[in-house]
């Protein structure tokens, strides 16, 4: 069996990146001291999280030299995501920290003015630059990308620039010099298609002379599309045994026997959803609040498993919080977000802790002092890493001025939100906490702008009124916080046909929609809600 040497600095897709290429029959050997560098045979640089902070572990490692020399030797190298930013020269990220300058130019932030939501986390098209495209191929399907910041194009032609996307403007999105190629999307987690990329590259080696450096006759990436999301909540019966249920306004309890609602094994489930074409999973462990003990959590062996058969990007949340186990242990939120980022998460979704954090952001005056879950997570592994998941609920009022929250209205419009029970025309979310058992102070405009200036990098709408219902998404919710921040937004809760997420992703304007009840049930299958889509304007992956 052959081998192949993964960088492990300590980011978040190492596990996800090991699986895809065990999964390709090659056998893993992880960089333990800057020795293994020099004696890979091909080596394996995925990297998320932020440019400095992955450059100053490179360096505390003494990983940074070896690198550079491994380089040199163009020897056979693979960076995915960060590990192809740290080629150039430096980054606006983190200004004055240099990169390996393997490649030269600045890599630079996505700009906000061009309207589109930041971090880019999308599956978007890939149009090779070069004649020859190895490892890619002439027309490669849509990959997934999860990034702030980008490469940008260079100025004339540059035999290093092997493909572009597009997401607001035009960027190089992977690039090949000699035998180091590199990639801004995740090859690993961008199913069938990234896993051919990597078997490509592991079965052949880069071409050379003057055909590897030939422009491409024409070059056209594919537009970004829309994400479809399935999701589990996950939590134990009352034998004990984890399944996946689904509530009715946040209810698992089936209304005969008062048994828990069972839709399936977590991990069966999420494989069928891959299979079917979901273009990401969501776990969420609903009973998280009872297992107190970090290494008991019987999730962490769903995600070890799911990950091991699931190549599209796994998302969980659940008990990620600070708390002291029944021995006094202590443990961190970024503890509890380190074991399932091993154990194979690609995100984190935080709730009520999230809450927590907003409360003492606006009481030490609009500023974050370092310690909540959201600053010391997305500091680690970057803000495209932390999901941050609102259960929102309505709250009714006759105008505007009845209240000093945000709210939407005139309410009553055909696919909207309807009128109060006493004819309210307006109303305002209320976010709640604790799986929507208790009210917070706070609306959804005041979290969704707190998280984001804490580091959050995505926002997971539920409304509880629309929870389990069928009747379409929460549109005046997705549209208010949509224009409240510069985040993506996912809808949730209340899809019952296909044509409601058209209404989720045209009408409201969301980056991505999610479903549950309808999947399990095989309702509406997730190839059914994207072939109606292909045939409206809203892009999405096939």
């Amino acid at each position: 069996m052959s081998e192949v040497t993964l960088l492990d600095y300590g980011a978040g897709n190492v596990q996800s990146v090991f699986n895809a290429i065990q999964s390709l029959g090659f056998k893993v050997r992880f960089v333990q001291k800057a020795e293994d560098i020099l004696s890979a045979e091909r080596l394996i640089f995925p990297g998320v999280g932020a440019f400095g902070a992955c450059v100053d572990a490179l360096q505390r490692k003494g990983f940074m030299e070896p690198l550079r020399q491994y380089l040199k030797e163009d020897r056979p190298f693979f960076g995915i995501c960060l590990g192809m930013q740290t080629l150039f020269e430096s980054s606006e990220e983190n200004p004055g920290v240099a990169g390996l300058g393997v490649l030269p130019g600045v890599v630079k932030r996505f700009p906000e003015a061009k309207g589109f939501a930041v971090p880019n986390i999308n599956w978007s098209g890939v149009a090779p630059m070069l004649e020859d495209p190895w490892p890619l191929e002439k027309d490669p399907p849509r990959c997934y990308f999860v990034h702030s910041y980008r490469v940008p194009m260079p100025e004339g032609s540059a035999a290093w620039a092997l493909a572009c996307s597009e997401y607001g403007e035009r960027f190089v999105c992977a690039v090949r010099h000699g035998n180091c190629v590199a990639t801004q999307f995740h090859p690993e987690k961008s199913g069938t298609a990234g896993l051919h990329i990597l078997a490509t590259w592991l079965a052949g080696s880069a071409p050379s002379g003057p055909a590897a450096m030939a422009a491409a006759a024409s070059v056209q990436p594919a537009s970004p599309a829309r994400r479809i999301i399935a999701c589990l909540d996950v939590r134990a019966n009352d034998t004990g045994d984890l399944v996946v249920t689904k509530g009715d306004q946040y209810d698992v309890r089936e209304k005969g026997d008062g048994g828990v609602r069972n839709h399936g094994k977590p991990v069966a489930l999420a494989e069928r959803y891959y299979q079917d074409g979901a273009d990401e999973v969501s776990f969420l462990n609903i009973t998280a609040f009872r297992d107190m003990v970090l290494a008991d959590q019987p999730m962490l062996e769903v995600l070890r498993s799911s990950a091991q058969r699931v190549f599209v990007p796994l998302t969980v949340g659940g008990g990620i919080r600070s708390y002291v186990d029944g021995n006094g242990q202590s443990y961190s939120a970024l503890d509890v977000a380190d074991a399932y980022f091993r154990a194979g998460a690609d995100k984190i979704s935080i709730g009520s802790d999230a809450v927590d954090a907003t409360r003492a952001f606006y009481a030490s005056g609009r500023k974050g002092d370092g310690t909540s879950s959201i600053e010391l997570i997305s500091t680690k592994y970057g803000r495209q890493a932390v999901v941050v998941s609102l259960d929102p609920r309505r709250v009714y009022v006759a105008d505007r001025g009845s209240t000093e929250h945000h709210c939407v209205g005139p309410l009553g419009s055909e696919k909207g939100t309807p009128k109060g029970p006493n004819g309210e025309a307006f109303a305002w979310y209320c976010c709640t906490v604790k799986g929507g058992r208790e009210d917070s102070e706070f609306d959804v405009v005041q979290l969704a702008q707190a998280v984001e200036a804490l580091g959050a990098g995505e926002l997971l709408l539920n409304c509880i009124n629309r929870d389990g219902q069928g009747n379409g998404y929460e549109l005046e919710l997705i549209q208010q916080v949509k224009s409240a921040c510069t985040l993506p937004v996912i809808a949730s809760s209340g899809a019952g046909c296909p044509e409601h997420f058209e209404d989720a992703l045209a009408v409201g304007e969301a980056d991505a929609a999610l479903a549950a009840g309808i999947f399990h049930r095989e309702e509406v299958p997730i190839q059914k809600v994207k072939g109606y889509l292909s045939t409206t304007s809203i892009p999405v992956r096939c």
